[in-house]
């Protein structure tokens, strides 16, 4: 156990070696700039998820402290990809990490409103099942072969990034109950492209698999 222990130890500060910001075709450190990004989105989760739920649906400061940085936090999604790809800072650890912080971030504030009784538990059911589910599909059954984005994917989480979003600032208090109805439409198309971009990316993780078979 001791030996393993040691050699897990020394694989980690080999993977620590490497380029952090500076672009090139050496190695990259796991350590770069693009993960540090991404586990910062990471750490903003619990952060936001503990004053959404201390505010305790007031609607009171602390609430649009939260929903700034969820917003920050989610707004960030394509900038760790950026430096990645264009400083060659690709890693295995952040193309695992990146999509695993959106669904930390989405999910825990669709799981934060469920509690406080602002969204139907239904609804984060569904997505938070579709989310988690085709990762772990991802990850068990397609480890060894990549099914690009469909369009429907990439909308799908911009769709979900505003829908969250709008839930979570309380703009309402400003304009008027309407919102609310604008907050439940998106909600809703991000619902829907969650559910229809799941059952694609199956229909075209089992056409792949067909292919290769």
């Amino acid at each position: 156990m001791r030996d393993s222990a040691i050699d897990a130890s020394r694989v980690v500060r080999e993977s620590m070696k490497g380029r952090v910001a500076s672009p090139g075709d050496t190695p990259a450190s796991t350590g770069n700039v693009a993960n540090i990004v991404t586990v910062a989105r990471i750490l903003l989760a619990p952060v936001f998820i503990w004053l959404l739920l201390w505010d305790g649906g007031e609607l009171g400061v602390i609430r649009y402290i939260a929903a700034a940085l969820f917003i920050l936090a989610i707004a960030t999604d394509s900038l760790d990809g950026q430096l990645a790809r264009r400083r060659n800072l690709v890693t295995d650890v952040g193309i695992i990490l990146d999509p695993i912080a959106d669904k930390i971030l989405i999910g825990g504030a669709l799981v934060a409103l469920s509690i406080l009784g602002e969204l139907w538990w239904w609804v984060t059911i569904v997505i938070l099942v579709r989310e988690f589910g085709i990762t772990i599909f991802r990850f068990i059954a397609l480890r060894d072969r990549a099914i690009p984005a469909s369009l429907a994917g990439k909308a799908k989480t911009i769709v979900q990034s505003v829908a969250v979003s709008l839930f979570l600032v309380p703009l309402w208090t400003l304009l008027g109950d309407w919102v609310h109805v604008v907050n439940w439409v998106v909600m809703g198309l991000a619902l829907v492209l969650t559910v229809y971009s799941g059952i694609e990316y199956l229909w075209q993780a089992w056409r792949t698999r067909k292919g290769a078979a």
